[in-house]
């Protein structure tokens, strides 16, 4: 089990490096507005603010905490599981949240230029079982409507594409993003499109996320959420149930709750997996079963996600 790291960590402890120097801070106007700045613990600031503890070296967490590196089949494809991959087409976020397991993945080696592209396309088209392909980075939806139009046109000919998937935290912290030509490109393609929002705590949504969630389901998009468990910002019953009941308000079903990556500059971020699954037991007495999100932990070789 991963090591919990202490609150208040010795001058000792630290790695000489500053995780500010690696990994900036990075947010947008609306995730400022919703921290409030009086509020030591609050939970948004957590996410998004750098602290102290991210220097810390902690046994178990490391650079390549699921192993991306050795799925990296080629430049800008992630083939981990039977019957999808994951498409890297940006490193670029919108924000950066601080628990992020590619925070030192080396995006400089997956630039996708059109011969990279062309690889990548021909290696998906090339397994007859690949039918899911995974949009990813980074953010892919913060990259432009044209751009990401062109990479939409080359994956709808795909031969034996059957959905279309995308993970992005634009809806919530840059919901102006999903304008008008972004939603008629998703739904002209020709089979149905997943969005897996990320959303930890009930607070990130609210009028403008429930707008961009909106425009999203009217082109036809299936909207799920995935959250990750982090101490000190979602680890109570009370916030997760919260989480679940808002996301459905706004046209959304809570998909997976993941156990903490174990990512080296993250480790103050980890609950523990009894804890973890005390808290789903505890959510599965409060709420229908649809409202329940699957606890699992992504662990690096394995086939699938397991079930925690």
């Amino acid at each position: 089990m991963a090591a919990i790291i202490p609150d208040n960590p010795s001058t000792s402890q630290r790695r000489a490096d500053r995780a500010d120097e690696a990994f900036v801070e990075l947010t947008t106007s609306l995730v400022d507005s919703q921290i409030d700045a009086g509020d030591p613990d609050d939970p948004i600031a957590r996410q998004f603010r750098i602290d102290p503890r991210e220097s810390l070296d902690v046994p178990g967490f490391d650079a390549d905490p699921v192993g991306d590196l050795a799925a990296n089949a080629v430049p800008g494809v992630l083939h981990k599981y039977h019957g999808r991959a994951l498409l890297v087409l940006t490193g670029a976020c919108a924000v950066h949240c601080r628990y992020c397991f590619r925070r030192h993945f080396p995006y400089g080696d997956q630039r996708l230029d059109e011969p990279a592209l062309d690889r990548a396309l021909d290696y998906l088209a090339y397994d007859p079982d690949m039918t899911e392909v995974i949009l990813s980075g980074g953010d892919p939806l913060v990259l432009s409507s044209r751009r990401l139009a062109g990479v939409l046109g080359r994956l709808a000919e795909l031969p034996h594409l059957r959905r279309l998937r995308i993970h992005s935290r634009i809806p919530t912290v840059a919901p102006e993003r999903i304008d008008e030509r972004l939603c008629d490109a998703l739904a002209a393609f020709p089979v149905p499109v997943v969005l897996v929002a990320h959303v930890n705590h009930p607070r990130e949504l609210g009028p403008a996320s429930r707008e961009a969630f909106e425009r999203l389901r009217r082109a036809g998009v299936t909207l799920l959420n995935q959250s990750v468990l982090l101490r000190e910002v979602n680890d109570e019953v009370e916030v997760l149930a919260a989480l679940s009941e808002s996301l459905f308000e706004q046209g959304v079903l809570p998909y997976y709750l993941h156990h903490l990556d174990p990512v080296a500059g993250a480790a103050h971020f980890a609950v523990d997996a009894d804890t973890g699954r005390a808290l789903v037991d505890a959510l599965r007495a409060r709420l229908p079963g649809y409202l329940v999100p699957r606890f699992v932990v992504e662990e690096a070789g394995e086939p699938n996600k397991t079930p925690l």
